[in-house]
């Protein structure tokens, strides 16, 4: 009597051993991934800043920075480039402690304000309002020459403290009774948050912001 071939296919030994080796790598490729990811989103500090080393979430300090957003060529998308120093609310020269209290200010109240609500913050939230991701580097700023304030992050803050007084959207923004305090860590948690590199995130925010500037630069 012959013996009886069995197919590869319908063999319970073959297909326990390849899941076994697919559940093995999985699971080292994912421990990989956990590693990569935690360097990739540790914030750097002030010596990165001052070092001119790019890390994908700078220091709290990089509100003492110029920050624009400008396209990539290698990567295909725009990418943040912290640049020289600037004054932010009067000063330059806040230290890792000042600027970190002033982001925690400004993510407690986005979260006390229930900010997600309305607005996208580096992919989470709603779509009732403008994407915070970039807001910073919102050429519309620009347009309404800060609200009278003297500087952009002045006219941030007036806007967040008065916004159905001071209405720059189609969709107004109700007025959530933002103290000042609050909107100074609002407005340093916003610069910090388009410092981050997001790959790009949120798509064609670079271009159209460097067609705004373009049309300035030609005026």
């Amino acid at each position: 009597m012959s013996k009886r071939t069995v197919s590869v296919w319908t063999d319970n030994r073959f297909w326990m051993r390849s899941a076994g080796w697919i559940t093995g790598f999985s699971a080292v490729l994912l421990i990989w991934l956990t590693f990569d990811t935690l360097a990739q989103i540790q914030m750097g500090d002030d010596n990165d800043l001052k070092s001119g080393i790019a890390k994908r979430v700078p220091g709290p300090t990089v509100i003492n920075y110029n920050i624009k957003y400008q396209f990539n060529e290698k990567r295909g998308h725009e990418v943040p480039i912290i640049g020289e120093k600037e004054k932010f609310f009067g000063r330059d020269d806040y230290s890792e402690e000042e600027a970190g209290k002033l982001l925690h200010i400004g993510k407690l109240a986005s979260q006390v304000k229930n900010c997600m609500n309305c607005h996208t913050l580096l992919g989470n939230g709603a779509y009732y309002a403008p994407d915070l991701t970039k807001a910073w580097l919102d050429p519309k700023w620009d347009e309404v020459a800060f609200l009278g304030a003297p500087t952009k992050e002045e006219g941030i803050a007036k806007f967040l403290m008065d916004p159905s007084g001071n209405v720059m959207h189609s969709k107004a923004m109700p007025n959530l009774g933002i103290t000042e305090k609050e909107a100074k860590g609002l407005v340093a948690f916003l610069k910090h948050m388009s410092s981050i590199d997001t790959n790009g995130f949120p798509r064609n925010f670079g271009k159209k912001n460097l067609v705004v500037n373009e049309k300035r630069g030609n005026q």
